[in-house]
């Protein structure tokens, strides 16, 4: 593996991807030469560009130049014309998680936030709750944070955050002081043989936690546990089911689903915790925060008022607008956990009348692998709209339509529509949706187009 303190010059191919684009920046603030390309113009490409990255926009040999490292993200195949020609002229290459791996090294309290859901939130709460001029910290985030503007902040202190994905292995690359386990569910199964293979992963991910680290994990998932049975380092848990480290105790919603509860540690009552965003989920997040930032951070009320005054990042439950007294939320969810958590939580939103969902299902494979799943993960909604599947890193196979999915929502009693275009979904629902309907889009594509089409539509209607 090469010691980034040796080269200057770094070139990523895709740079544009929200972890890559965040490292670059890192880099380039350290003082690096910079530079990277993409298939396409984005707002991340234009942000870095306006800091002085030279950015390319498609893949060519010259790109790299005289580069002493490249960097690729894991969508970038042996036959990309920058990888190809790195290799051939023995150009040092890094994926995208081995560049965060060796990045993290140089942090001395990093923290790397694991799970199939959640990730983006409990990254972001800590973020939060360490974005103080006494802590100082560098942090990646799974998609833009009101709080900093941004997808990446940088500090100048020992306390590195990211998210730790699952995804072809890439958080192995990770050596992290505290690792966070939130959950684990079969996804990516492109790339998994199954369940057992998933979780052998996260095991690897906590063996790879520092030797005076600690692993924080789930306590009431299933498989979350399995982990702990064969992990060795030190373990804190948390849940609410179960008999945990940590426990939420006296859970109360407010009216908008904002949780509120109370946190206990081996039976004594730590502090009242407040949440602005709904559902059940959220307190397993904000727990997991907690008990990774107090390792830290010794004022509890600290860190108590910032998860009080949390706000969520960018198509994380967002609210995009509520037009004649119609509210249009946007979810980042595509796997049927986080469908059904996110349709629980707008459920207990007792001003909400009817939930009209507008659902993109997120590639070929986990549409076919999870289709059974997804059937039954609507059940809290009115109505489900389904759209064409994004393809993001797969091409059709032939094998699975949008079409299937919502046949087989029909079976499980669903209320479901099909339409192909999102003009189609918006002209749809702008002809139905009254005073007091919540219309929710979710997936992890550009389904967010039909809320903010809505939001102009109706409030112009």
């Amino acid at each position: 593996m090469i010691d980034i303190n040796t080269v200057k010059r770094v070139h990523f191919i895709g740079i544009g991807g929200v972890s890559n684009s965040a490292i670059a920046e890192i880099l380039h603030h350290n003082g690096y030469q910079v530079s990277g390309s993409d298939i396409a113009d984005s707002e991340l490409t234009k942000r870095l560009s306006d800091k002085g990255i030279t950015i390319y926009k498609g893949h060519q040999a010259s790109h790299i130049k005289d580069a002493e490292l490249v960097v690729y993200t894991a969508a970038v195949g042996d036959d990309n014309p920058e990888l190809s020609d790195a290799l051939k002229r023995h150009i040092p290459c890094l994926s995208r998680a081995e560049m965060l791996g060796q990045l993290m090294i140089g942090y001395n309290m990093s923290i790397a936030v694991s799970g199939t859901h959640g990730k983006t939130t409990t990254t972001s709460m800590l973020t939060r709750i360490f974005n103080d001029i006494s802590y100082n910290p560098t942090a990646l985030i799974g998609g833009d944070f009101s709080d900093i503007g941004s997808n990446v902040l940088i500090g100048d202190s020992e306390i590195f955050i990211t998210e730790a994905c699952e995804y072809k292995g890439s958080f192995l690359s990770f050596y992290p002081q505290i690792g966070i386990i939130l959950n684990v569910d079969e996804d990516h199964l492109d790339y998994y043989d199954g369940i057992d293979q998933i979780v052998d992963a996260f095991l690897k991910f906590s063996s790879n936690i520092k030797e005076n680290g600690l692993l924080v994990v789930n306590g009431d998932d299933f498989n979350a546990r399995k982990v702990i049975n064969g992990y060795k380092g030190r373990t804190l848990t948390f849940g609410i089911n179960t008999t945990c480290d940590y426990t939420a105790k006296n859970i109360v919603y407010n009216d908008n689903g904002n949780p509120s509860f109370d946190l206990v540690f081996k039976d004594s009552v730590i502090k009242r915790i407040n949440l602005t965003l709904p559902g059940q989920h959220h307190i397993y997040n904000a727990m997991a925060a907690y008990i990774a930032a107090i390792q830290i951070i010794e004022d509890s009320d600290f860190i108590v008022q910032k998860l009080a005054t949390f706000k969520n990042a960018n198509r994380r439950f967002e609210r995009i607008g509520n037009p004649n007294d119609i509210l249009l939320i946007d979810d980042y969810a595509h796997h049927p956990v986080a469908i059904k958590a996110n349709l629980e939580a707008a459920r207990r939103m007792t001003s909400i009348k009817r939930i009209f969902c507008v659902f993109q299902p997120h590639t070929y494979s986990r549409t076919k692998e999870l289709l059974h799943e997804f059937s039954r993960a609507f059940f809290s909604a009115d109505e489900v709209i389904i759209t064409d599947i994004y393809a993001a890193r797969e091409k059709d196979p032939g094998d699975i339509h949008a079409k299937d999915l919502y046949h087989e929502l029909l079976k499980e009693n669903v209320n479901a529509k099909y339409f192909a275009t999102f003009d189609e979904i918006e002209n749809y629902l702008k002809s139905i949706v009254t005073s007091g309907d919540l219309v929710l889009s979710m997936g992890a594509g550009d389904v967010y187009h039909v809320t903010k089409d809505l939001d102009r539509l109706l409030t112009d209607r």
